[in-house]
This record gives structure tokens, C-alpha cells and sequence, in this order.
């Protein structure tokens, strides 16, 4: 087990170059970000550098102002979707990130299903030749969290996958999302696992810390480990309080950083 900090949610009382020590502070080795576009990639590679951490992935652009959470799958924004991953492939390259989130967004009630899966495999059959050293992830958020976002459940990101048939494309099967899409981590990473890139984990319906909630890591984690998942393991949760004396769950549940 390879666990990651998700340094999105965790010690946001802390800039982001204090959350990476932080992270390393506490035994992780690794981490992952949203969007750490204010901060200089080199600065960023640097201080993990520093803290002997690596750095993981981070997510394509977004833009509240104009209540949108990604571009993918949004006819008529496939330059903006462009210019966008092109500014995510170069820092990720930048600060020494292996893999981007392709956000899909969330798709106006007026485009039809189907024409929005078409933008969306036209902007990933451009996006994993415009940067074939990246991994490409993809991941569907459920609708309580994110109403209208294009996908919810791991079956379509693989249905998007197999369309676009690209081999740097890869689901990020986060635990919090299938089960609050009502689906079983465990029977969905058994069904999907080839094509997982990287796990994400939180507690269900809170988002706290996991061990709590509908959703039973530890037999999670027992199918990662049953099934060879060599990947990481992001924790990209909300702590309950103080994230450091929650990092405690680590020990309740038998996982290491």
C-alpha cells in the first residue's frame, strides 16, 4: 500500500508549499495536487525535491466565475479546452508530474448526451497525442456532488477509454465518488482494475477521513493488495478536525504512508 496526500483537502490552513512538508512530515511520499497554478512549478518541484516526496498528478484548469468544473465534454469550448490542457501538460512536465485530470465538466441541460461524449473523445483523441508522455485520467464525480457533470460511474469512463483507444488514458477510480454513485469500490476496481491508474479514497457520504462511513476500506485495501494494484492510493478526504491527529485512521485500519 501506497498512500498519497491529496494536498487539495489536506492542512488547507497552510500554503501549499507548507502543506508538501507537512505531508512529508507526516510519512507520506507522495503527493497530489488540484489545481496549484499560483504556485511556480519549480518552486513547487524544488520543495518537494527538498522533502523527498514525489509529486503525482494535478487537474486541468477550471472556472468557477463562469460555473464551470472542466471543459472536456462542453461544445463550443474546445479551444478553451486546449489552451487549458496545454497549460496542465507544461507544469505538470514543469514540477516533474507524471499524470493529469482531465476534468469533463458539467454539461448544460440543452446538449444532448450524445454530443457531449462526441466533444469529449474529440478533446481526448487530441489530448493523448498532444501529450503522449502524460498519463490521462479520468474520472466520474457522482451527481450529488457535482449535478450534471458528464459521467458518474466508472462503466463510462472505461466506455470513453475504449472509444478513444488511446494507451495514456486511465481511470482514477475514487472511492468516494462510487459509493456515492451507489456502486461497490471493491466490485468495480475487480471489474475495471486493467485500466485503473490511480485509486482515490474517502470516507462515504461524509468525505472525512476512511474510517468511517457505508464504504469499507479495509476490505479495500485487501483488494488492492489481492488483486496487484501496484499504483498509489490517493487520500483525498476532509479531515474532521486537525488533519494531522486524523492521520491516526492510518493505524486503525493497518496502512502505512
Amino acid at each position: 500500500m501506497r498512500l498519497s496526500a491529496n494536498l487539495g483537502f489536506l492542512w488547507p490552513d497552510r500554503p501549499m508549499l507548507e502543506r508538501i512538508d507537512a505531508a512529508a512530515a507526516a510519512g507520506f511520499r507522495a503527493v497530489e495536487l488540484h489545481w496549484p497554478y499560483d504556485v511556480p512549478p519549480e518552486a513547487l518541484s524544488e520543495r518537494c525535491a527538498a522533502a523527498g516526496v514525489a509529486v503525482l498528478a494535478l487537474n486541468t484548469p477550471v472556472d468557477r466565475s463562469r460555473g464551470e468544473f472542466g471543459l472536456g465534454a462542453l461544445p463550443g469550448r474546445e479551444a478553451a479546452f486546449r489552451a487549458g490542457l496545454a497549460a496542465a501538460a507544461d507544469y505538470a512536465r514543469r514540477c516533474g508530474a507524471g499524470a493529469v485530470h482531465v476534468m469533463a465538466g458539467i454539461v448544460p441541460p440543452e446538449v444532448a448526451p450524445g454530443r457531449a461524449a462526441d466533444t469529449f473523445a474529440a478533446n481526448l483523441g487530441w489530448a493523448t497525442a498532444e501529450a503522449p508522455d502524460l498519463r490521462l485520467l479520468l474520472e466520474p464525480m457522482n451527481a450529488l456532488d457535482q449535478p450534471g457533470y458528464f459521467y458518474a460511474r466508472i462503466s463510462q469512463a472505461d466506455a470513453m477509454i475504449e472509444r478513444v483507444g488511446a494507451g495514456n488514458l486511465a481511470i482514477m477510480l475514487d472511492a468516494y465518488h462510487v459509493g456515492m454513485a451507489g456502486d461497490d469500490p471493491v466490485a468495480e476496481l475487480e471489474r475495471f482494475l486493467p485500466r485503473v491508474g490511480h485509486v482515490q479514497i474517502a470516507a462515504v457520504p461524509t468525505r472525512h477521513e476512511p474510517d468511517e462511513g457505508r464504504v469499507d476500506h479495509r476490505a479495500l485495501f485487501a483488494a488492492l493488495d489481492r488483486l496487484g494494484y501496484r499504483g498509489w492510493v490517493g487520500c483525498e478526504y476532509r479531515s474532521r478536525g486537525d488533519t494531522g491527529a486524523g492521520l491516526a485512521w492510518r493505524a486503525r485500519l493497518g496502512v502505512a504512508p
